[in-house]
């Protein structure tokens, strides 16, 4: 097993006032040459957008955008035709294929938005552009890992043109468990939320990170008040 640990605090910054970004790749910016990408995953961005702020149109091509609310709603309109809003326990997925536009504001003018934007290359390019929109309350299991993403469309949770699946954990009680990779050669990129959990050996906290290759499974402990992200991502890219 490969792992390293990328503490919150090592990651890039940007503050554009209505804009706090914290990016774990390379991203506008912030550059390193460490962190370009983890396999297909090249995207983590956790954004703060102050009230009424936000994206104005711009283009995407070619990438699967996955935005999940941590607090607060997104508003989002796209040349798609979608305008909606997505809430904190939400979570949407773009398939940008040949092109698309789309703009993303704070849809409160009083109260701040934190999600997390993440970017996936795909498996296939130049696909006709998709947007698909749920609620995670449907998958939620108290005190359980749960999926929220995969590449089939008839399983559990959103999907994207790619070999990547998704789990979430909130756990209100200690608890013990393991993850195994969906697929052979797949790497876990996980990411703490809230709270403290421990994987493999190592202590990880609030929105700290750890990238794991050569492993099929891993054992995870989580402390009471915990939620964390795990990301099952293609390593041949």
């Amino acid at each position: 097993m490969q792992a390293q640990v990328y503490k919150s605090e090592s990651r890039g910054t940007a503050d554009y006032g209505w804009l706090k970004a914290n990016y774990s790749f390379s991203f506008a910016n912030y550059y390193n040459p460490e962190r370009i990408h983890f396999g297909a995953l090249r995207v983590l961005n956790d954004d703060v957008i102050a009230p009424s702020g936000g994206f104005d149109t711009h283009p995407h091509d070619n990438m699967e955008i996955i935005t999940i609310p941590l607090s607060g709603r997104l508003a989002h309109k796209d040349s798609m035709g979608h305008t909606s809003y997505i809430e904190k326990g939400e979570i949407q997925v773009m398939s940008a294929g040949k092109g698309i536009f789309h703009s993303e504001f704070n849809g409160s003018d009083k109260e701040a938005l934190n999600l997390f934007q993440i970017w996936l290359f795909p498996k296939v390019r130049n696909v006709e552009p998709r947007y698909q929109q749920i609620a995670l309350k449907t998958l939620e299991k108290k005190n359980e890992l749960y999926q929220i993403l995969s590449p089939d469309k008839d399983d559990e949770g959103v999907w994207i043109y790619q070999d990547a699946w998704f789990h979430m954990g909130q756990f209100d009680n200690p608890w013990q468990g393991s993850y195994q990779t969906k697929k052979e050669g797949n790497g876990i990129y996980l990411m703490v939320i809230e709270g403290e959990v421990n994987v493999a050996g190592q202590q990880l906290t609030k929105r700290d990170a750890m990238a794991i290759s050569d492993a099929s499974e891993i054992e995870i402990e989580a402390l009471a008040n915990t939620q964390f992200l795990i990301m099952d991502i293609p390593m041949n890219y």
